[in-house]
């Protein structure tokens, strides 16, 4: 049992890509863009979209015709070499320790009006998350690609079901207003994370028929989603507290904190989960080519890489607790990794440029336009990705040069 197992179906992977992207941030990020441009918040969003569009159709092409757990690692080495593929597989990776730790944080932002935790008691608590996650992941994808389309499915039906008790704006076309650039600077926090079901491209059962289809769906379905609920809230008296919470009580007569609370909390649940599953057959496959230890490359009986993802959880937990015990917040992790994903970004752009026909060209100088557009908008904070992908690209090249020859001798 030396290859991963093909489980999941098209609409299975349109649960996985729609939760992963659409995470905590639906609850928050359409207030913050109507706060920032009013009525031209929904102009952020439909250019945000027409934007995101070609970067997530390069990757689901990419994932059709060159399915493998490596994802945007396999993607750039078939292009330029194993150096460079290496280096944005191990780029990603790194990411790990910095960025889930703050997906939870993030996570549990939605607990706390249910739960009140503090100190101690909140570390047992993400730290028993984590716990979870692996129990859910030990035996394959299938559960929780399952479950995580239950949440796509219940997210939108609630946001429809409250949608019924307001009046949206009128169909004129919304003023473009002078914040709208900034407010759509901000939203491209929202497609983050397009990049991670490409490393399970291999566990669909029809890569080449489904995988394609399940990244338009999701994209078009979580772009949907924002929409709609920007144009809610817009639509919402002004008043204290976050939109969504008080646009279920004015709608529901009350209640709004523990829908939001539960459903944030699934949503980021979901999101981790999946940046976890991508990370752990990332690391997989580095294992094979032997760039990472071979413990990474071991499947349990379901075909899972389930020490390497032990493994991934032990480094994250340790994290969580030296943020912890050093008091940094999400807002401090999360300035600290998004300019990696740029970084994988650009590189993925260029390597489908190379890999695929050239019909697809124009989408992927689309692709790298976008991505140019995430890296203005988070300035400096590019200088941590650039820097950690220039230490990988140093060590490989000293790994190749000097470590490997005397290893072998």
């Amino acid at each position: 049992m030396t290859e991963l197992k093909g489980t999941i179906g098209r609409w299975q992977g349109v649960g996985l890509i729609t939760t992963s992207l659409l995470g905590t941030s639906v609850f928050i990020l359409p207030e913050l863009t109507v706060k920032m441009a009013g009525e031209g918040a929904m102009w952020a969003w439909m250019l945000l979209v027409g934007a995101i569009l070609p970067l997530a159709l390069i990757f689901a092409e990419l994932g059709k015709r060159f399915p493998n757990a490596g994802g945007p690692s396999h993607f750039v080495q078939l292009a330029f070499g194993r150096r460079l593929g290496t280096s944005v597989g191990m780029l990603f990776l790194m990411a790990a320790p910095i960025g889930t730790p703050a997906a939870i944080m993030m996570t549990f932002e939605f607990i706390r009006p249910l739960v009140h935790l503090e100190g101690s008691a909140l570390l047992l608590a993400q730290l028993g998350m984590l716990a979870g996650l692996w129990l859910i992941n030990v035996r394959g994808m299938q559960l929780s690609s399952s479950l995580q389309l239950g949440l796509t499915l219940a997210i939108l039906a609630v946001v429809l079901g409250v949608s019924g008790g307001l009046s949206l704006p009128s169909g004129e076309l919304p003023q473009f207003t002078p914040g709208v650039w900034g407010a759509f600077a901000l939203a491209l926090w929202a497609y983050l994370g397009v990049e991670v079901v490409s490393h399970l491209s291999a566990e669909f059962k029809r890569p080449e028929r489904d995988f394609v289809p399940a990244m338009v769906i999701a994209t078009l379905l979580v772009a949907a989603i924002y929409l709609l609920c920007t144009a809610l809230i817009q639509s919402l008296p002004a008043g204290e507290g976050l939109a969504m919470v008080r646009l279920f009580n004015h709608v529901l007569g009350g209640g709004g904190e523990l829908v939001v609370g539960v459903l944030g909390t699934a949503a980021g649940i979901a999101t981790v989960n999946t940046y976890l599953a991508g990370m752990s057959r990332l690391g997989w496959s580095l294992a094979q080519e032997k760039q990472l230890p071979p413990l990474f490359a071991r499947l349990n009986r379901h075909r899972v890489p389930a020490l390497g993802l032990g493994v991934l959880l032990s480094v994250v937990a340790g994290s969580l607790v030296l943020a912890h015990g050093f008091g940094w917040g999400f807002e401090t992790l999360l300035e600290a990794v998004n300019g990696v994903f740029v970084v994988i970004y650009l590189l993925s752009m260029l390597a489908a440029w190379r890999l695929l026909p050239g019909r697809f060209r124009l989408k992927a100088a689309s692709g790298s336009i976008a991505c140019l557009l995430f890296a203005w908008s988070l300035g400096g904070a590019m200088v941590y990705g650039a820097l950690i992908f220039l230490g990988v690209w140093w060590w490989q090249g000293l790994r190749a040069k000097w470590l490997k020859p005397c290893l072998e001798r």
